[in-house]
């Protein structure tokens, strides 16, 4: 969004631009939703998203666009959008056909705004929509951090990091990096984002069992 954001600012004489945050906290776009026990627990966890929007994408959202001059617009946060939306029946709200965020790519079928193989298409993990075909992002950045992080360095991540514990090499990277722009302020970020109810370690929708690459 940082590097989107510098080529706006820079090549073009926009100043106002839309982002899609919220969508997926709001409409239940994650891929995980598929695993919710239950309609009530989606519809908690989906509340609880939007609530901690302001730690996470918004944040990202809020400080990329800023950094180079432009205002963000949010419109799947919009107050109205967001209250009439969450007042639909859970059960309504959950996956359908095997498509995230259902009612919403239903609203646009057939109305010939967005070409049907797209509308319907899977959702696609982040680091797959800004690679190539050959090897994920995901990929490449675990190769790049395996050398940049030892064994050893993870093992005693809990000592050295106590409070949210980076469990990975690529965790463990991110937060030395965080460490260094912003010592003993790890309170920041109350706790590290996980899928639920699948015992993810890992954030990156590559490693759930339903994502369909």
């Amino acid at each position: 969004m940082y590097l989107v954001s510098k080529y706006i600012s820079q090549q073009t004489d926009t100043i106002v631009v839309f982002s899609g945050e919220g969508a997926d906290e709001v409409a239940q776009g994650y891929i995980y939703f598929h695993k919710a026990p239950s309609a009530k627990e989606a519809d908690e966890e989906s509340r609880r998203l939007l609530h901690d929007l302001y730690m996470f994408d918004n944040l990202r959202a809020d400080r990329t666009t800023a950094a180079w001059g432009l205002e963000v617009r949010v419109p799947f946060l919009d107050h109205n959008f967001t209250a009439n939306y969450l007042s639909i029946p859970p059960e309504d709200r959950q996956p359908k056909n095997a498509s995230e965020k259902y009612l919403i790519r239903s609203a646009f079928a057939g109305s010939g705004l967005i070409p049907e193989e797209i509308l319907w298409r899977p959702k696609e993990a982040f680091s797959d929509g800004v690679s190539s075909q050959k090897e994920s992002w995901f990929q490449t950045l675990q190769t790049y951090i395996e050398s940049k992080v030892s064994d050893d360095q993870l093992k005693n991540a809990a000592t050295t990091y106590p409070f949210n514990t980076p469990p990975t090499k690529e965790a463990y990277f991110y937060r030395e990096i965080f460490e260094k722009n912003y010592p003993e302020r790890s309170d920041l970020i109350r706790y590290l984002w996980m899928p639920k109810w699948i015992g993810a370690t890992d954030p990156s929708a590559r490693t759930l069992n339903h994502y369909r690459p």
